[in-house]
């Protein structure tokens, strides 16, 4: 495995476990997903008790910390085939770190990518994102999409 891209090992890891993701940036959009792996899986709101979705400095997307009275609103992606958690996984950053987490109303934890380097401390907002840079970053993900 030590041959393996950072992220194949961090995938690997889970082989056989992938259920349900947790997503609170840029995946939650309809318009990410599709341009990423070429369709829009089932998606559930959700809210993970303990979390907070921050913004990090220079970047348009998020990252999820720890934050004992906060509630990070997203969505669930249920239904992802393997070829599908690849393609995400390779899309995100290596700062983040796939873990499991307790949402609520769902006895079953749900995976997520925890991010592990520095924050604002601002919360994101997906609507100011949506509003200012959905366009313009799907065009930046099918670009990334066609290189891989």
């Amino acid at each position: 495995m030590d041959s393996l891209p950072p992220n194949a090992r961090r995938l690997a890891q889970h082989a056989g476990q992938r259920h349900a993701l947790f997503v609170y940036g840029t995946l939650q959009f309809p318009e990410v997903l599709e341009v990423l792996i070429g369709r829009v899986p089932p998606l559930q709101p959700a809210t993970a008790p303990g979390w907070r979705v921050a913004t990090l400095t220079d970047r348009l997307y998020p990252g999820l910390v720890p934050a004992p009275n906060a509630l990070a609103h997203g969505t669930v992606l249920s239904g992802l085939t393997p070829a599908e958690w690849q393609i995400l996984d390779a899309f995100e950053d290596t700062e983040y770190d796939l873990r499991t987490i307790q949402l609520t109303d769902s006895t079953d934890p749900a995976w997520t990518y925890i991010w592990t380097s520095a924050v604002t401390q601002e919360d994101w907002h997906p609507q100011t994102f949506a509003t200012t840079h959905l366009t313009q970053f799907a065009a930046h993900c099918l670009e990334w999409r066609r290189q891989l």
